[in-house]
């Protein structure tokens, strides 16, 4: 067992780590910590073609892992609407090749990257944390907005579909969710087996920048 993490716009992710109060967690449980953004790297075949791109190297641990764990945030993200376990995968690509904050994928297409990504390097589970979540001009500027609520699920595509509509949005007009849920996963409330609470949306959804009111279910 080991954490990884690859921030996007903090290039000393041991910072990151101290600053997050896990590092001495890690410590005492004898639990590797390994960061992505200068980790040892493999140039892989993307196995999809939404960004047009070929391969991307990308770090030995992560591709070597017998089962991922995504482990988001629950935020509103000013370029992409959301970013939950699948966006949460834009992690595993080396800053230290490619950028920050991982410049390639932002110029080959948020959404079509999030696709490639997660048809490349699938992910086995995901744990969201949606206790105190984020709305607004995230995922830098936004306002934290308490939820209460933790998001498990061994389908990225469920995981974020039910996060979305946690936060009062459409899932089907979130443009990787829905075109996930026709080769990655299942996006249809109905086919979810959903244990625990039932899923309601917020009286008030989860403001957003003005590009992605359009989200907002009627």
């Amino acid at each position: 067992m080991l954490v990884a993490e690859g921030p996007g716009h903090q290039r000393d992710t041991q910072l990151v780590l101290s600053q997050s109060g896990y590092q001495q967690s890690l410590r005492d449980e004898k639990i590797r910590f390994v960061d992505l953004n200068r980790d040892d790297l493999i140039r892989t075949p993307l196995r999809a073609g939404y960004t047009g791109m070929k391969d991307l190297w990308l770090p030995r641990t992560v591709l070597e892992a017998d089962f991922l764990v995504s482990m988001p945030k629950i935020k509103a993200h000013h370029w992409s609407g959301v970013t939950l376990s699948m966006k949460n995968m834009f992690g595993v690509v080396p800053g230290a090749r490619y950028g920050w904050p991982k410049n390639i994928l932002h110029w080959k297409g948020i959404q079509e990257s999030i696709l490639d990504l997660c048809a490349t390097v699938p992910i086995h589970f995901v744990i969201a944390d949606g206790i105190v979540a984020m709305e607004g001009n995230g995922p830098l500027n936004g306002t934290a907005r308490p939820l209460g609520k933790i998001v498990l699920a061994d389908d990225a595509v469920a995981a974020d579909t039910t996060c979305a509509r946690l936060m009062g949005f459409d899932p089907d007009r979130i443009v990787h969710i829905h075109e996930g849920s026709r080769f990655l996963g299942n996006a249809s409330p109905a086919l979810i087996d959903q244990v625990g609470e039932i899923v309601n949306a917020p009286t008030k959804p989860f403001q957003v920048v003005p590009e992605f009111r359009h989200l907002y279910v009627l």
